[in-house]
């Protein structure tokens, strides 16, 4: 069910979910979440388009066919566009630890920057300063754990690459906003090569899988293991990217998985 030019008239103006927006800018693109269900994650995008502007403007275009519910300029602004109850169209297809409708499941914040096809220029530190504060504050009044605040490519590995490499995650997780282990140093050892197999690469399989990305357990470094595989190097160890499980790899994720999976994690997950 797709929002009515009604419903954008009545929500441009009205307060926003949030204490930490500065405006709400209603987009015409959003339904009902499956089964009237509460969110519990919330992913993180980068807006991959040359403006900031731009980019809020295809965000409200009902030709686009996609939104999101919070914006987050360069300068630390943040506007919603859809409100947390409905279901904005921001993460498209994919699945993390087992759900398929992410959409119904989670709130969607798009963060201006150009992405990888604009060079990946840094986030500047009121952006990243803007999207803490607004993660605390739905974090708190709706009580999602920090390890449920993932990345776009960790959804759909296949797909995407954002907010990408570049993303500090680290300082997010030091706020009490994500998940997040010190990555083992890079080392010039022999990574595992594709259609590598055995059971060594079944349990690295069972581990990604465990933490939440969507892998089959073939026990074969397939395409679809390689392409968590930099998910997962692009979120947890951005040092080097290139989907090949290295002992850096391997070590990050068995700790990563140990601090917290499927709901229960250590006090510091």
């Amino acid at each position: 069910m797709i929002g009515t030019d009604r419903d954008r008239t009545e929500s441009d103006g009205a307060p926003p979910d949030s204490v930490r927006v500065d405006a709400f800018l209603a987009s015409p693109n959003f339904g009902a979440r499956a089964n009237g269900r509460r969110p519990d994650s919330v992913v993180l995008h980068y807006t991959g388009m040359p403006t900031a502007d731009g980019a809020l403007a295809w965000l409200c275009n009902p030709t686009s066919e996609v939104s999101c519910h919070y914006f987050v300029f360069e300068d630390g602004r943040t506007v919603q566009l859809v409100r947390e109850a409905d279901r904005a169209w921001h993460a498209g297809r994919g699945a993390w630890q087992g759900e398929t409708d992410m959409n119904s499941a989670s709130i969607g914040v798009e963060i201006a920057n150009p992405g990888h096809d604009g060079g990946c220029p840094p986030f500047p530190e009121a952006q990243v300063d803007g999207v803490i504060a607004l993660l605390r504050d739905i974090l708190d009044r709706r009580a999602i754990p920090a390890r449920r605040v993932i990345a776009h490519s960790d959804m759909a590995p296949e797909r995407k690459r954002d907010p990408g490499e570049g993303f500090p995650w680290r300082r997010l997780h030091e706020a009490g906003v994500a998940h997040w282990v010190e990555p083992a140093p890079v080392e010039d050892d022999a990574p595992w090569r594709p259609a590598s197999e055995g059971a060594a690469v079944r349990g690295l399989q069972a581990q990604l899988a465990l933490y939440g990305y969507t892998v089959a357990q073939s026990g074969i470094l397939d395409r679809q293991t390689t392409l968590c595989v930099a998910a997962f190097q692009r979120r947890f160890r951005p040092a080097r990217v290139d989907g090949l499980p290295d002992a850096s790899t391997r070590d990050t994720l068995a700790r990563l998985v140990a601090t917290g999976v499927r709901g229960k994690a250590t006090p510091d997950a």
